[in-house]
């Protein structure tokens, strides 16, 4: 009877393992030749927010900041986050540069009371668009409106303690 079982199990995983192979090599691949309209229209879109944006912007990158998440029960986490600045031009870089020791005072006076669990945290994960609108409050407060035109977040870190 066992050895029933097990060829009847065998046959149902070989079948699903050939059932599986035709339908994922069984496919014609298709290929595109030259630009189609979506690609012609991706390239423009592409070309155009170039433009506006700027093809001349400057990035600063911040040191990790190092952060704790405190709860009502101490600090449960460590939160590591690289900052990237994105400015306009080169003198918009070099005022960022001068200022930096005032935004990391920014950043980590406005990070330190955002991150528990009711309002930074939610079901144990860091929410990036939180911290995000915090650090740019944080660059318009201390930079001014036009300084930073984004804030880039290039590593979102979590530790448990």
């Amino acid at each position: 009877m066992k050895m029933a079982f097990l060829a009847l199990g065998a046959i149902v995983v070989l079948g699903a393992a050939a059932g599986g192979a035709y339908f994922y090599f069984g496919q014609k691949a298709e290929a595109s030749v030259g630009e189609t309209g979506d690609h012609t229209q991706a390239k423009e879109a592409k070309d155009s927010h170039k433009k506006d944006k700027g093809a001349h912007a400057a990035y600063v990158e911040m040191a990790p900041l190092i952060l704790p998440i405190v709860d009502a029960e101490g600090v449960s986490q460590i939160v590591s986050l690289v900052v990237v600045l994105q400015v306009h031009d080169e003198a918009g870089k070099a005022e960022v540069a001068a200022q930096m020791p005032r935004i990391k005072d920014a950043y980590i006076q406005d990070m330190y009371g955002v991150l528990n669990k009711h309002a930074a945290v939610k079901g144990g994960v860091v929410q990036v668009g939180i911290i995000k609108e915090k650090l740019n409050a944080a660059n318009t407060r201390i930079l001014g409106e036009d300084v930073v035109q984004d804030v880039l977040l290039q590593v979102v870190q979590q530790r448990p303690i």
